[in-house]
């Protein structure tokens, strides 16, 4: 276990490293935007001579959704000649980029919505290239339809050379690339774990990490690369779908990890309403968008709100409940809600859109996965430390069922379940102590049993390894063993050589017999003829030993 937490904390390194060359690269020369609403006959020409008709005092989202122009202010007399023009990916039916160079020549550039994905970079960013033209470009206008314009119609506009794009999809591709490496690598150890340990908490997480993994391949972009035929409204679909998905997997993870009294009584519900609220909000969007899209919107980023408010009383709870998991989960979901706060705040307007807050979830998510799986590797370790402690428990409650308490020998009834079924001939020893009334009568009846306790060393002490020694009841003792490999006399001789309680002298009989035990017919007709050999053994004046001979199985 410990070799997979290191192996998780490169995985953290790596990804870490990742971000922070991501946050390295520049994104570009940022260029400031006025908005005017789009109406027939409108033309480019006409609207880059006439800027003054543009606002840009209000932010874009106010004037709803709809068809809109864009403008930039001037571009700076060092602007880039060949690179791209970049954009954030939002939800629009159609872009088209005009560009007005210094000798007053009008180009243009553009996609819709279907054609999207082919200029769609890492970090969902659609790239438009700056058409090859000898002047220089001094202004740029955006002609939109069917824009959402929720958060804005054009956002995150920059200008970028070839050479730094290149840098910052390297980047990219690295941070994204370490992310679903690490994410494959937990959920193919997870499930190999949860084969071996059964936990209700290990699916949900590998479901809480496919999710992460499709809501990366939708909200990097690499679902545009890869699929270039998909719409990039569908994709904006599909990735509400997975970051729905993951945001009510991780809370379900939450619920099966922690101990069930934490999520007892209101906190279920209240835990499963939020899910649902979360999935339906998503699904509800991908359905009837773009009819009320701010208002579908609006409904998604309140679900957020609600589950960002569940997981203080989650804490809280497990706080007052003193569970073990806590520090873990607070650690885990620091990052997540902090950052989910903040997209919040984005989603209703409240913070500015940047480029690193859009692209922050997956980070976030991502530590939050791998903090969640320190959480799952102590939650481990606790399970085998309760499995060791539970089977060295079964050990001894075995033990303590099969032994007698007073002597620490087999009882009767564990010395049968082994000794019956034996292969060979064995020989059965029943011992007796002789006059074991007057002993207790004599020094007592914690004297008597101190006695029962020496006579049982001795028996052990004097047999070989593989016998079986018991105390059958009273003061009556067996030993089973190989025929051949234990001597009745020898044994005797072991108890006189005892020192009893008070040097008080105790003798005992024993009798003998020998045959197979391979069933418990073969068990009753050996005790019959030891007990009468042990009965002779008293009557011929006790401290001997009487053997009835081989007794044979009947034919």
């Amino acid at each position: 276990m410990w070799r997979w937490v290191s192996g998780l904390f490169g995985s953290l390194l790596v990804l870490l490293g990742a971000a922070q060359a991501s946050a390295g690269v520049p994104v570009g020369t940022p260029v400031a935007t006025c908005i005017l609403p789009a109406k027939p006959g409108m033309t480019a020409a006409a609207l880059f001579a006439t800027p003054g008709r543009f606002d840009c005092a209000r932010p874009q989202h106010h004037y709803g959704s709809g068809d809109f122009w864009i403008l930039s202010r001037p571009l700076p007399r060092d602007a880039i000649r060949r690179g791209s023009v970049r954009i954030a990916s939002l939800w629009q039916h159609s872009v088209t980029l005009y560009i007005r160079y210094a000798d007053g020549h009008i180009r243009r550039v553009g996609f819709t919505s279907a054609t999207a994905g082919r200029h769609l970079a890492l970090g969902a960013i659609v790239a438009l290239p700056l058409p090859d033209d000898a002047g220089r470009p001094v202004r740029l206008l955006w002609h939109v339809t069917g824009a959402a314009n929720v958060r804005g119609t054009i956002i995150g506009a920059a200008l970028v050379s070839d050479a730094d794009g290149t840098r910052m999809a390297s980047a990219m591709a690295l941070f994204y690339g370490a992310f679903a490496g690490m994410a494959i690598a937990l959920i193919v150890y997870n499930l190999a774990l949860w084969g071996a340990l059964r936990q209700a908490f290990q699916p949900t997480y590998c479901l809480l990490l496919l999710f992460l993994l499709g809501y990366e391949f939708t909200s990097s972009g690499a679902a545009g690369q890869w699929l270039p035929w998909l719409d990039n409204n569908d994709r904006l679909r599909l990735n509400g779908i997975f970051l729905s998905g993951s945001s009510a997997s991780a809370l379900l993870f939450a619920r099966t990890f922690f101990e069930p009294r934490v999520f007892a009584g209101w906190l279920r519900p209240a835990s499963s309403a939020v899910m649902a609220a979360i999935l339906a909000a998503s699904w509800l969007f991908v359905i009837a968008a773009p009819w009320h899209i701010a208002l579908l919107d609006g409904l998604i980023s309140a679900s957020y709100i609600l589950l960002m408010a569940l997981v203080p009383a989650i804490l809280w709870r497990a706080w007052r409940l003193r569970s073990h998991y806590l520090w873990l989960f607070a650690l885990a979901w620091g990052s997540p809600i902090a950052l989910a706060g903040l997209r919040i705040a984005s989603a209703v307007n409240l913070v500015g859109w940047s480029f690193w807050l859009d692209n922050s979830t997956i980070l976030s998510m991502a530590l939050e996965a791998m903090l969640s799986s320190l959480a799952i590797a102590y939650r481990i370790r606790l399970l085998s430390r309760e499995r060791d402690t539970a089977r060295d428990q079964e050990i001894a409650a075995r033990l303590l069922a099969a032994t007698d308490p007073l002597t620490g020998l087999l009882n009767r009834r564990a010395f049968l379940d082994r000794a019956i079924g034996r292969e060979g001939d064995q020989v059965l020893l029943l011992a007796d102590i002789d006059h074991f009334k007057r002993v207790n009568e004599t020094i007592g009846h914690d004297g008597g049993d101190e006695v029962l306790r020496v006579l049982a060393r001795a028996l052990r002490a004097s047999v070989p390894a593989d016998a079986l020694v018991a105390r059958l009841g009273g003061e009556e003792f067996a030993i089973v063993a190989p025929a051949g490999t234990l001597e009745a006399a020898a044994v005797l001789d072991a108890l006189r050589r005892e020192r009893m309680p008070y040097d008080l002298s105790v003798t005992a009989s024993i009798g003998t017999c020998t045959g197979p035990l391979t069933r418990e017919v073969d068990w009753k007709a050996l005790y019959r003829r030891a007990d009468r050999a042990l009965f002779d053994a008293k009557a011929a004046g006790r401290d001997r030993v009487r053997d009835a001979g081989r007794y044979a199985v009947a034919a």
